[in-house]
């Protein structure tokens, strides 16, 4: 719900623990400040600020900020005077400084995704709670060392910058489990085949929107030469807060045929907006997400659906399935970076389908650091099986399957990465289960 200056300023709004304003601001109302006994969250995104005044450190229950696409050109600094905040969003802004000692001690969740950024603060070192950074799409050319005492984050997007190098105590990280890193100069090049044949935009009919991502939009369309129905995705061509979305078509590209894979069909072209975009095969409608994307409390979890249950049968099918769809992406050195429930289709009979390659990224099978890299994906994968688990009715009934699933989860999510298993190694196991 958005609020409107006139309800903050009449004194209307006393009392909310949520505030929205997006109607031009230049500058922070003051009035905010009257909130602070019990505002919690803070959205001013959609405005035209460019500071923020010492004063909000006087909202001391202010939990979450959001200033998405704002005029700032600076992170604030007195943002660490907010002893409460833990998450912070300044996604698409021009922010291209941002200073040593400016985050609050309870950070969890800092979104600096299309900003101007060149240099992290080394003071990143000191955020021991963060979880969950977003990077995308700055021009950041190095990761300072200071990083890798950020021994709870989990989920990291750096992709689209200007990284030299990915360094190695990155994927050492003890928790880290979702990251991107494709689109920088120190990004391994692959030469793609130009054996996925395009066709012309006007060869076919768009029926209907079918789905939206943040990367393109998905609509469903008759192939009128072949008197078929397809799903074409159009990419937008924006960053987005994984990379760029000519990076994800190369690797969906990339990713080859796989029964647990949405079969890519061709590629568009002459597209009128010259847009790029990916033909794929129509999945059936009684298909579904397995999960829904992490909320704000849950940070790097996903929701699941009330009704949302299984047995054990469908555990392992689900669990055998993105199993070995994950070991044909890190045999050709893709690692999907984005290993969720929510980018797993699925249906009654438990078949699934991996999709939504956004945070996508290429590496060396050949380099050193290749045999890490696997193991961050295999800790998304036991962090999977842990919440499908943990939706297993027979749980209590079936004890010793139980406790070889959670030893499986423990073997995949050592804080000691290369002590965890390889998918090779977890496809043979699921095969004794």
């Amino acid at each position: 719900m958005t609020h409107t200056l006139e309800e903050l300023k009449s004194g209307q709004l006393q009392g909310i623990k949520s505030l929205k304003l997006a109607c031009g601001l230049k500058e922070f109302p003051e009035e905010i400040i009257s909130l602070s006994e019990t505002l919690e969250v803070l959205d001013l995104s959609d405005n035209k600020l460019t500071t923020l005044p010492d004063s909000i450190s006087k909202l001391k229950h202010l939990k979450i900020i959001f200033f998405a696409h704002n005029n700032f050109t600076e992170f604030p600094r007195i943002l660490k005077e907010c002893s409460s905040l833990s998450m912070i969003g300044f996604k698409s802004n021009q922010i291209q400084k941002v200073p040593e000692n400016a985050f609050p001690p309870l950070l969890r969740w800092l979104i600096l995704t299309d900003n101007k950024v060149q240099k992290l603060p080394k003071s990143i070192g000191n955020a021991s709670l963060l979880q969950k950074c977003g990077l995308a799409g700055n021009q950041i050319e190095e990761l300072p060392a200071e990083m890798a005492q950020c021994v709870n984050l989990e989920l990291l997007r750096i992709s689209a910058n200007k990284l030299k190098e990915i360094p190695k105590w990155l994927f050492e990280l003890p928790k880290l489990s979702w990251v991107a890193f494709e689109g920088n100069p120190a990004s391994h090049q692959i030469q793609l085949s130009n054996d996925l044949e395009a066709f012309d935009w006007k060869g076919f009919t768009i029926k209907e929107r079918i789905g939206e991502g943040a990367s393109g939009l998905i609509s469903k369309a008759s192939w009128n030469s072949k008197k078929e129905d397809v799903a074409i995705k159009v990419f937008k061509g924006d960053v987005t807060s994984d990379g760029w979305p000519e990076d994800e078509m190369q690797v969906c590209i990339a990713a080859g045929l796989h029964k647990n894979l949405i079969p890519i069909l061709g590629k568009i072209k002459a597209h009128p907006g010259g847009k790029n975009g990916l033909i794929m095969k129509l999945i059936p409608a009684d298909y579904v997400n397995l999960g829904n994307p992490p909320s704000l409390e849950t940070c790097t979890r996903d929701v699941y659906d009330e009704q949302c249950a299984f047995n054990f049968e469908e555990l392992l099918k689900i669990a055998k399935s993105i199993a070995s769809v994950c070991l044909q992406l890190h045999e050709k050195g893709i690692t999907h970076g984005d290993l969720y429930a929510h980018n797993i289709l699925i249906n009654k009979n438990a078949n699934c389908l991996l999709g939504d390659f956004g945070a996508g990224s290429f590496y060396d099978v050949n380099s050193a650091i290749s045999h890490s890299i696997e193991r961050v994906e295999v800790s998304a994968f036991g962090c999977l099986l842990e919440e499908v688990l943990d939706l297993v009715s027979e749980k209590e009934s079936n004890t010793i399957l139980y406790n070889k699933y959670q030893e499986l989860i423990v073997n995949c999510t050592r804080p000691e990465v290369k002590q965890r298993l390889s998918f090779s190694e977890i496809v043979n196991l699921l095969n004794e289960f």
